[in-house]
């Protein structure tokens, strides 16, 4: 899909440059899957803050087995 952006030229140039893209494209495409990948992490992160603890689970008896 053809898409038509107006992205700062700087920033872009720094991200081919420090990423060592040889095309814009794969520049942007790389840039997008971490951010998609960052918000992916985040709502693990609110999953593990939103479960209680089971009280009765011993880690050193489970280490043990």
């Amino acid at each position: 899909m053809a898409t038509n952006l107006a992205i700062d030229t700087d920033l872009l140039d720094q991200a081919l440059q420090i990423g060592r893209f040889d095309t814009k494209k794969n520049a942007v495409n790389q840039a997008l899957k971490e951010f998609v990948n960052w918000s992916k992490q985040l709502e693990i992160v609110e999953l593990f803050d939103s479960s209680d603890p089971d009280p009765e689970y011993d880690y050193k008896a489970a280490r043990r087995r």
